[in-house]
């Protein structure tokens, strides 16, 4: 297959639960080089409860997160959503790359236009340099109102931000659990009441 286009920078390799992913990446996009720590983390250390069959990657970037899932969970519908478009457009390509059929990816502010929920799965490697307050709403408090009960919230964020998401548990009474930490980043997990 040819480059996708002018932004064309790489195509990666990345391996998860014995299954061979590859992803194509445009020069600005984050996460150019490899897939990056964090990401790795979070779809290492995400095992629900039970199999989801509606799913959503917040944020999904090229749609690593998303991909990943929707292979693990053929029989789940995923919504990869991202606000930048030249994400969107590489996550589009990257699903068709890695030959999965059962995701859709849509252009979007926080949750403004994807799909409504609910949910069963929610995954978000969250982006660090929006600032506390886009964080709490947007990535924290509004994904949990797009969750079915019972449904569950996975996230990943640099170790930078666990001054925050810890004080969130008790401020809104959410059932936060920090499930694993590794270099630099902590995986935090929601379940939704």
């Amino acid at each position: 297959m040819h480059e996708p286009d002018a932004y064309y920078k790489k195509r990666i390799a990345y391996t998860l639960r014995g299954q061979q992913f590859a992803f194509d990446v445009g020069h600005t996009l984050f996460s150019s080089f490899q897939v990056d720590e964090g990401t790795d983390l979070l779809l290492r250390s995400i095992e629900p409860a039970e199999p989801p069959t509606r799913i959503l990657d917040l944020g999904c970037g090229i749609g690593v997160i998303g991909i990943a899932l929707a292979r693990r969970y053929p029989q789940a519908t995923v919504v990869l959503a991202d606000k930048d478009l030249l994400a969107v457009r590489y996550a589009r390509h990257n699903l068709a790359l890695n030959g999965v059929t059962n995701a859709t990816v849509v252009g979007s502010v926080g949750l403004e236009a994807a799909p409504p929920g609910p949910y069963d799965l929610i995954a978000s490697n969250i982006p660090a340099k929006i600032g506390d307050l886009a964080i709490e709403q947007e990535f924290v408090l509004a994904p949990l109102e797009h969750l079915r009960p019972g449904g569950e919230y996975w996230f990943v964020v640099v170790s930078g931000l666990n001054h925050l998401i810890p004080r969130l548990g008790p401020r809104y009474n959410l059932k936060l659990k920090e499930i694993k930490k590794r270099s630099g980043h902590t995986v935090y997990r929601i379940i939704k009441p």
